[in-house]
């Protein structure tokens, strides 16, 4: 799902088509770096479900602000790129965490955005996918449920 955002949201940069795969790779892995740390971390998960109901702001939110650190810390320097597209590409990331957040409302109707929404949204709101599944059994030991 990130990577699918990160692919349509860096269609409109220039990007050196040798550099391509790796740019959209090192992407999709610093978002998703920026929500597993910050998940990891005391009051993290608080965090990431500000965003994810928007109560937080993306553009402020300390999962952007992680994910953009390590674009460019482990990725960005790497990749020889001129100052303009870099900037670009890191201009990307809150507008891909903010794609990515609005795909999780409350999806069961009852009010929140919790572990059932997040599922249900993996799954295109079906409860029953492989995807769905997979996320339920991770995500459902790291929320103990």
């Amino acid at each position: 799902m990130i990577m699918q955002q990160v692919t349509s949201a860096a269609g409109g940069v220039q990007i050196p088509a040798n550099l391509k795969n790796q740019v959209i790779g090192g992407l999709t892995d610093s978002i998703l770096g920026g929500f597993t740390q910050t998940a990891a971390k005391s009051g993290g998960l608080d965090q990431i479900k500000s965003l994810l109901t928007g109560k937080a702001k993306v553009a402020s939110s300390p999962v952007t602000t992680l994910a953009t650190s390590l674009f460019s810390s482990n990725i960005l320097g790497s990749l020889n790129l001129d100052k303009k597209q870099g900037s670009a590409l890191t201009a990307l990331i809150p507008t891909v965490i903010g794609s990515v957040s609005t795909m999780f409302k409350d999806q069961d109707g009852d009010g929140d955005v919790d572990l059932n929404d997040i599922l249900a949204g993996l799954s295109g709101g079906g409860k029953s996918s492989l995807l769905g599944a997979a996320a339920k059994s991770l995500l459902g030991g790291l929320f103990k449920k």
